[in-house]
């Protein structure tokens, strides 16, 4: 199985880092954190990439066989 972990952080740290864009005030600030995020967000598409990931695949599956796929 492939480990995500690297990924789930990054997406994590992204998520932290367009909250503080957000709440970000100061136009240095914004300038600073909008370029971070950006960063992040190709860092995400480099791993997609490197896991062999396609991100815009849709799953396709409904509850009922997703359950039963991962319960097998």
């Amino acid at each position: 199985m492939t480990d995500l972990s690297h990924l789930d952080a990054l997406q994590l740290n992204l998520s932290h880092e367009r909250a503080r864009l957000a709440q970000a005030t100061r136009p240095q600030d914004i300038a600073l954190r909008t370029v971070w995020v950006a960063q992040y967000e190709r860092e995400i598409a480099a791993e997609y990439a490197f896991l062999g990931i396609d991100p815009n695949v849709d799953c396709d599956l409904s509850d009922d066989e997703l359950l039963s796929e991962l319960s097998a």
